[in-house]
């Protein structure tokens, strides 16, 4: 498949599983690892990738609608599944048939799914979302009292978890403190009028880990861009935690050419050689994952070195300068947009950088004509 493909990512589930592993070591024993695994696991795969985290030891899984949950359900039947999005109305017949459990963030959900599950003679379990500060969803951590009225009074519901969402944790230590306290003091004024012994208590994701208290009541954490080996941002990990790149996304040299000093490049000529110039035409370009910002900023690896990108990103294509590459590649050579070849590498980070994006963005951005390869070997 990979020799057949103009374009690729590789995804490397023993790496996944290693840094399932790595990130478990960080924590203290208690604590649960739910596994988000929306957007098709960040772009990664969902089916061969959850069920990797299946087989390693991930305890839930968080996903954002109940669409991603019921293709979720199909891989594995054994495991939590937290819906992170408000449900619509016309889908909460799929919370029964999929066994999922739902955010909740106001009395409107309360009573509708309280009246779903009592039609059904079904005890649902939810989730209780607090807003401390993120402004989407969630109830607002001063107004949380007639939410827990709504739900000691829901016969049908079991409060099977608490979370909240840090806006700036990578970024404002100090609102993230300020939305943890929150958290907290809203914890201490649940916990007086209800159990919550066997509740789980989330709050932190891969980009809040810095700041992970072990002595707070959290006994859950939400990891998602971690597991696939990618620094939600440089000084926001674990010091102990270092995490391998899961996914390398690559195409190839499918035309190579030379032009003049003074030759115009691509669309809207924002590119005009300044010397005689050996090209290199690629088989990705914007419909593959390949950011618009790349242009005239970017680099590529092509013969194990660095090829500076030419020229505006096109939908289907991108060029490259080969003039300066010890060996002149040939049609067919692969390009790499992440990953490494020979002792060059470009990070998630640096395309990102190029790209001005996130991580997140570009891992979702790669689209699924390109093709996926899974190497599955466990060291």
């Amino acid at each position: 498949m990979q020799d057949q493909a103009r374009s690729w990512a590789e995804i490397d589930l023993a790496a996944l599983e290693r840094n399932l592993h790595k990130i478990r070591a960080a924590l203290p024993d208690h604590i649960r690892y739910v596994a988000v695994v929306k957007a098709d696991a960040y772009g990664h795969g969902l089916a061969q990738t959850a069920t990797r985290l299946m087989q390693c030891g991930a305890d839930m899984f968080a996903v954002a609608n109940v669409t991603e949950a019921a293709q979720l359900r199909e891989i594995g039947s054994g495991w939590p599944i937290l819906v992170l999005s408000a449900v619509l109305p016309q889908e909460d017949d799929q919370l029964f048939n999929h066994a999922l459990i739902p955010t909740l963030s106001n009395l409107d959900e309360v009573t509708r799914l309280n009246t779903k599950a009592a039609e059904r003679n079904k005890i649902l379990k939810v989730h209780l979302k607090i807003d401390t500060g993120m402004g989407r969803l969630g109830v607002w951590h001063e107004d949380v009292q007639p939410m827990l009225d709504a739900l000691r009074a829901a016969k049908h519901l079991e409060l099977d978890g608490i979370f909240t969402h840090f806006s700036s944790a990578p970024t404002d230590p100090d609102f993230t403190e300020l939305q943890r306290n929150r958290f907290i003091d809203t914890l201490k004024v649940i916990e007086e009028q209800m159990d919550l012994s066997n509740c789980m208590i989330h709050a932190d994701n891969s980009a809040s880990l810095r700041s992970f208290d072990h002595s707070s009541p959290i006994n859950a954490i939400r990891v998602g861009l971690l597991q696939f080996g990618a620094a939600p941002y440089p000084d926001s990990l674990f010091a102990q935690v270092s995490t391998e790149p899961v996914l390398s996304f690559h195409g190839r040299v499918s035309l190579l050419k030379s032009l003049p000093e003074g030759c115009p490049v691509s669309y809207g000529r924002l590119t005009t050689l300044s010397r005689p110039t050996k090209l290199a035409v690629l088989s990705a370009g914007y419909a593959d994952g390949i950011p618009m910002p790349f242009t005239k900023r970017a680099e590529v690896l092509v013969g194990g070195q660095r090829c500076p990108v030419l020229g505006r990103v096109t939908m289907d294509q991108l060029i490259v300068d080969v003039t300066d590459l010890t060996e002149s590649p040939e049609a067919g050579d692969m390009a790499t947009f992440i990953g490494s070849q020979g002792s060059e590498t470009i990070s998630v980070a640096e395309f990102c950088r190029w790209g001005d994006s996130i991580p997140w963005e570009c891992f979702c951005s790669i689209s699924k004509r390109v093709t996926r390869v899974y190497k599955t070997f466990r060291e």
